[in-house]
């Protein structure tokens, strides 16, 4: 396991799960070694009876920076066929069986910004800024956030924040809909805990059954993650996105 992500049951909100990135010093971007940490988590937490909501949580003024370049770099040049341990964990994400609540404080970069399309309940702090820099990196979107985005979105927006790589700030983010709720920084996360731990209390079955009517079924969430992962390896391999990565280590 990794210390960058801490897996928590605070004592004071029965039932919820804390699964919080704690790399600040790399903005907390993600490691191949703290997805499957947090895989691990998820998977914990839809066969324990006694978790009712699982929340994400970031450090101060940074959620994540998304994934570690040279960390996932290193992987996608590896010649290996075993799956990205950032595809098993968005799959981990939307195989959730318990409601997910996030509380966003800061910046939010690529899958720091698609996990939470995949959250029921979303606080960010008024200094949050979301993107998506897929196409400057040569890439395309993942976690099924083309999919996702649109609907929650709608074309416009989705496409300015998975194509165009525009920043949403918190309130723009509201807006959308990405967001529930924004707060003061300092508020974040008693109020993300506040809310799972309201969730927690709450029927379990009739709160999953609910869940699932909201969401709808998952196959093809899912087949949409599949056919990202086939465009996206693809674009890894491609002249540009060598020239992109190449320019983004140079800054």
């Amino acid at each position: 396991m990794t210390e960058h992500i801490i897996v928590e049951r605070p004592e004071a909100y029965p039932g919820v799960m804390v699964i919080r990135f704690n790399r600040p010093e790399k903005k907390n971007a993600i490691t191949a070694a703290m997805y499957h940490r947090m895989t691990a988590a998820l998977e914990e937490a839809n066969t324990d009876e006694a978790l009712r909501a699982v929340v994400f949580l970031g450090t101060e003024g940074c959620f994540s920076a998304g994934n570690d370049m040279g960390d996932f770099l290193a992987h996608a040049m590896s010649g290996t066929t075993e799956a990205p341990a950032a595809a098993v964990f968005i799959k981990a994400l939307a195989l959730a069986e318990k409601p997910l609540v996030s509380g966003v404080d800061g910046l939010a970069i690529g899958i720091g910004t698609t996990l939470n399309l995949h959250c029921d309940m979303t606080v960010a702090s008024n200094r949050s800024m979301f993107r998506t820099p897929f196409v400057d990196l040569a890439l395309v979107p993942e976690a099924a956030s083309s999919l996702l985005a649109p609907r929650v979105m709608g074309h416009q927006r989705a496409f300015a924040l998975l194509v165009a790589g525009e920043g949403f700030s918190a309130e723009a983010a509201l807006e959308a809909g990405l967001v529930w709720k924004v707060v003061e920084p300092d508020a974040v996360k008693a109020e993300t805990l506040a809310v799972a731990a309201t969730l927690a209390k709450k029927p379990p079955q009739a709160l999953k059954i609910a869940r699932d009517l909201v969401r709808g079924p998952r196959d093809e969430i899912l087949a949409r993650m599949d056919e990202e992962l086939v465009h996206f390896s693809t674009r890894l391999k491609s002249a540009e996105a060598r020239a992109a990565f190449e320019a983004f280590m140079r800054r």
